[in-house]
């Protein structure tokens, strides 16, 4: 197999992922572009993997997999409190740094 295929489109969903962190407001959005980022990194180890003949790739596919279901399930916890207090899931409206009452 060759690897060129498997690469290049690990690339286009990092790029892909970055350009949705980047540029989108909606926070789910975000979250959900962080995934796919995650899983272009999954497709780079299992094809290094395949390349090489190793089981070490997977292994850390497995890690980033378990990460990555830690990661939705507190960044939708934390979606859902932003949206009971704010009203709103728009990322550019949460305040930074300290309140002041």
């Amino acid at each position: 197999m060759k690897p060129v295929i498997p690469l290049i489109t690990a690339a286009l969903l990092f790029g892909i992922g970055v350009y949705g962190v980047l540029r989108r407001r909606n926070a789910v959005l975000v979250l959900m572009s962080v995934e796919l980022m995650l899983n272009a990194v999954n497709l780079i180890l299992v094809t290094g993997d395949s390349i090489r003949q190793q089981v070490n790739g997977q292994v850390f596919v497995l890690f980033i997999i378990v990460i990555a279901a830690a990661e939705v399930g507190i960044g939708l916890a934390l979606v859902l409190r932003l949206f009971r207090i704010r009203g709103s899931i728009n990322v550019d409206e949460v305040p930074l740094g300290d309140r002041q009452s």
